[in-house]
């Protein structure tokens, strides 16, 4: 055999399982053939309302959201004006995360390929690739703090771990035994990236179960030990006026920030939904619940832990690991390695839900001949690995980094509940988000609806300046208080321009009322329904052309 038949047989044994296809496929066939980003067949759509329940619940319950109050009480805020940035926050991001889902919801379809109806068949790929790239980050920085629980965990088992000689270089940023724990943790994840996204909901159910007991004992067990709350809860706030107001504002909107990356992939877990409304009120009333309940615990945890020694541990891993110096008996032992591996749990299923299927769906998206979800939460994986995480982490521009990376997520989200709601208004052709030739409706200009990028670039634009304030740069306070508003500023200037580019341009398949149909019929033929209308048909842009008063009255009774 020559090296190029070997070669080709590689490929061809490499290449992942593709709709309707017995041959070779080029790229552009094999970007719309992927049966990972074809719509879900009605046997996969299996999350019902308590699964986004738990989705959402046990979302909120890892590291992260634990210590969202510290910076906000830290930086002058009392501990009940923190908890109602939390509950702002995140009771504001859900009404988006309901929006971005609900074409997901409608024709079961994941976000890369949501994108295109919007940015068109080939100008998604730049969203895609934004939203994978984070992805890749996260799951390291996550995997990294999995690996500090893996820690506590084992030195509950075993105490000489903590002894283990290092051999690791000053350079790589870590030490043998923190390497070990970190790998240990990523080690244990890769089962879990395994499970297909419409089994991994019972990850999500297992998590609801542990994790809440664990963390609920940990409150209580914290209460005990302090004889109270702690000091925290009675300490005012330092802010006042205008002060006090512009810091709320800006802690409540790093809240949204924080899950801004789950808005924009909003249609990667609603296309499991058995029905619509599973993916509605389930997501707009769990979603603010469950971070404002672990907000809560962190908070009090954390004032009782000043009284036990002095000063506040908010992180809750630091803090078990205080409880295991000076001999602690057995039963602190044992209820320090129950608590630390919920906290592993609870990490593991924060990671595949945020990082890893988002990760998998996109990647998907950008090599579709060679890679499916599951291959992609692998590569996620792998990268993870190699960017070593602990060195992100030690980073101060970490922080301001995640902070800052909603000002190119929030125009994208922008462009697709403005194009979804007020210009298609629910009228999808559903078949043509899988056609790369000219005669579809997202094929736009060479594939690229250049009225998105406009409007896209604009909204990262009005916040340009205030993101170099915030990485350092002298800028005007103005600046800086509508870089605070980044997410909403974002929104709002790239679905206004949009909007307006599409009276000016109107886009092939605008409509004048709210209906989500799909007028190709593919879902009702994947759904085993015979449509006797002919599914095919093609309304003209005047015949479709968009009406932005209907629009908004639809979104509002929609939703």
């Amino acid at each position: 055999m020559s090296a190029t038949a070997y070669l080709q047989r590689l490929v061809r044994k490499l290449e992942v399982k593709q709709v309707d296809s017995d041959g070779e496929l080029s790229y552009s066939e094999g970007f719309l053939k992927n049966e990972d980003l074809y719509p879900v067949p009605p046997e996969r759509r299996t999350w019902a309302m308590l699964n986004y329940v738990s989705f959402w619940v046990t979302d909120g319950f890892n590291m992260n959201t634990w210590q969202i109050a510290a910076s906000m009480i830290n930086a002058g805020l009392s501990w009940w004006q923190a908890w109602l940035c939390v509950w702002l926050g995140f009771g504001v991001a859900a009404p988006f995360v309901v929006l971005n889902a609900r074409p997901g919801a409608i024709f079961h379809i994941t976000f890369p390929v949501v994108s295109r109806a919007s940015f068109g068949i080939w100008g998604s790929l730049w969203c895609i690739l934004n939203r994978v790239a984070m992805a890749c980050l996260s799951y390291g920085v996550q995997a990294s703090l999995g690996g500090s629980c893996v820690l506590v965990m084992l030195r509950a088992i075993w105490p000489s771990v903590e002894n283990i000689p290092n051999s690791m270089p000053a350079s790589s940023g870590t030490t043998t035994r923190d390497f070990m724990c970190f790998f240990l943790f990523w080690l244990i994840s890769l089962p879990a990236i395994w499970l297909p996204l419409h089994k991994v909901r019972h990850l999500f159910t297992v998590k609801a179960i542990i994790v809440p007991i664990a963390i609920v004992t940990f409150f209580i067990w914290c209460i005990v030990k302090a004889h109270g709350v702690g000091p925290i809860v009675r300490q005012p706030g330092t802010l006042h006026g205008s002060t006090l107001a512009w810091m709320m504002i800006s802690r409540t909107m790093s809240c949204i920030s924080n899950i801004s990356t789950l808005i924009t992939n909003a249609p990667d877990f609603a296309s499991r939904a058995r029905r619509p409304q599973d993916a509605l009120w389930p997501q707009l009333i769990s979603m603010p619940l469950g971070f404002g309940i672990v907000c809560f615990l962190g908070i009090i945890v954390s004032s009782s832990s000043q009284t036990i020694y002095g000063e506040a541990i908010w992180s809750p891993i630091t803090l078990l690991g205080t409880f295991l110096d000076d001999s602690p008996s057995h039963a602190t032992r044992f209820a320090v390695w129950f608590i630390s591996a919920a906290f592993v749990i609870a990490q593991l299923g924060t990671n595949i839900a945020a990082n890893s299927i988002s990760a998998g769906c996109d990647l998907t998206a950008l090599f579709p001949r060679f890679i499916n979800i599951r291959r992609g939460g692998y590569i996620a994986a792998i990268v993870g690995l190699c960017m070593l995480p602990w060195n992100v982490l030690k980073s101060s521009n970490y922080t301001t980094f995640v902070s800052a990376y909603s000002v190119f997520l929030s125009p994208i989200a922008g462009v697709m509940v403005t194009d979804y709601y007020i210009i298609h208004k629910g009228h999808y052709r559903v078949s043509d988000l899988y056609r790369p030739d000219k005669g579809g409706w997202y094929s736009y200009t060479y594939g690229i609806n250049l009225r998105a990028y406009v409007a896209y670039i604009s909204g990262i634009v009005i916040n340009v300046v205030g993101f170099a304030g915030a990485a350092g740069q002298p800028v005007s306070e103005a600046a800086i208080h509508i870089y605070d508003l980044s997410f909403f500023t974002g929104f709002a200037v790239s679905a206004s321009i949009y909007w307006t580019l599409n009276q000016i341009f109107p886009a092939a398949g605008a409509a004048k009322t709210f209906q989500e149909v799909d007028h190709s019929g593919m879902i009702s033929r994947i759904d085993g329904i015979h449509d006797p209308e002919e599914p095919e048909k093609t309304q003209s842009g005047d015949e479709l052309e968009s009406d932005s008063k209907d629009g908004i009255s639809e979104i509002v009774s929609t939703v």
